[in-house]
């Protein structure tokens, strides 16, 4: 079996918290996996007045892996890595040194490669970035990926598909949710449809509820003026845990190719039931209101709990809790089944003393 095809890489937000905590830690995480291409560049990208050498690059990625990754960096994997590794900056006036630093990547793997961009960057800044691919054809026959948040409502997540849609087509656009990458939310595929014993009580007959956790221990960690305009309901309750919720309720796909498993979450989302405000908690931890650059009278929520309700034949009735929730004393991802009372109970709850 062959492996991928060479890639040129290119990070848009290569400074970012995202970046530093999840992307350049990931990637080496597939290096060290063998599971990028035999020859990659990696091609880090910010806007000019936040611009940086190739070097400087290099040692950010080495200490985000340091702090963030699983594997540490080290070893021959670490020099071939990091060797991969080259900056360009880019503003859609003026995306000269991108295109250098494109070009000089894939001049070096010597071949024909493909482009993958990454966008880590707010949605705000989509439609520039997006523009300037395609006035300068860096997007030709490439594939592009959205980090969330997908806009701020349905009407601006419309208008980003559009503006994307300008440039990709849909077979060339991955939306990313990178907490469904983790392993323990791939599992859950696992525990449903490969398990006789848990797959036939999976439903409304057997489980009275489902929670869905993920408390944070992370304060805003310098992202104030992203999360003032986000709140963690838009940051983690939509982007998050309704996209779990969505791999625990939904029926069996026929494949677990990625448009099976689609059709069916939108099955699960298309039955939701509107939430109502009465159901809804919304908090600000202690403090909050004096993390640099947040309003003094900010009511932006840092937790968020709600009730939602999936109104089909497999869970009418059974309520999904979703929380989370920033600077908590734990951090967790939790997903609770609560089954149903056995008809008799034989051993007691409560003992006497």
């Amino acid at each position: 079996m062959s492996g991928p095809d060479d890639h040129v890489i290119v990070l848009f937000g290569a400074t970012g918290d995202l970046a530093k905590r999840k992307l350049l830690p990931g990637l080496f995480h597939l290096a060290t996996a063998g599971l990028l291409p035999d020859n990659y560049r990696i091609v880090g990208s910010t806007p000019a007045r936040s611009a940086m050498s190739d070097d400087a690059f290099r040692t950010l990625a080495h200490d985000a892996v340091a702090t963030f990754g699983r594997s540490k960096p080290t070893g021959p994997v670490w020099k071939t890595f990091e060797e991969s590794l080259s900056f360009g900056a880019a503003d859609p006036q003026d995306p000269g040194p991108l295109l250098a630093a494109v070009r000089a990547a894939e001049d070096s793997l010597g071949g024909p490669s493909r482009r993958l961009f990454h966008l880590a960057i707010p949605p705000s800044a989509f439609a520039s970035i997006i523009g300037m691919l395609g006035d300068t054809d860096l997007a030709k026959d490439a594939k592009v990926i959205v980090e969330k948040p997908f806009g701020t409502d349905l009407a601006s997540a419309q208008a980003l598909n559009e503006t994307i849609h300008t440039v990709f087509d849909e077979t060339r656009v991955f939306r990313i949710d990178h907490f469904l990458g983790k392993e323990s939310v791939d599992n859950i595929l696992a525990l449903r449809f490969a398990n006789g014993m848990f797959e036939p009580i999976w439903n409304r007959d057997h489980i009275s509820y489902v929670q869905i956790d993920v408390p944070e221990t992370l304060g805003l960690e310098g992202r104030a003026h992203f999360y003032e305009g986000t709140g963690a309901f838009r940051d983690m309750i939509v982007t998050h845990l309704i996209q779990v919720l969505g791999i625990v309720a939904m029926d069996p796909p026929v494949s677990l190719a990625a448009q099976p498993l689609r059709d069916e979450k939108d099955k699960v989302f298309e039955a939701l039931r509107p939430i109502e405000p009465a159901h809804v908690v919304r908090g600000q931890y202690e403090g909050y209101r004096d993390e640099p650059g947040v309003a003094p009278d900010s009511s932006t929520e840092t937790f968020a709990a709600l009730r939602m309700e999936v109104d089909n034949w497999r869970w009418a009735g059974v309520p999904f809790h979703l929380r989370s929730g920033k600077n908590l004393a734990q951090r967790r991802q939790v997903i609770t089944l609560g089954l149903r009372e056995p008809p008799l109970r034989m051993f007691a709850t409560d003992l006497a003393a």
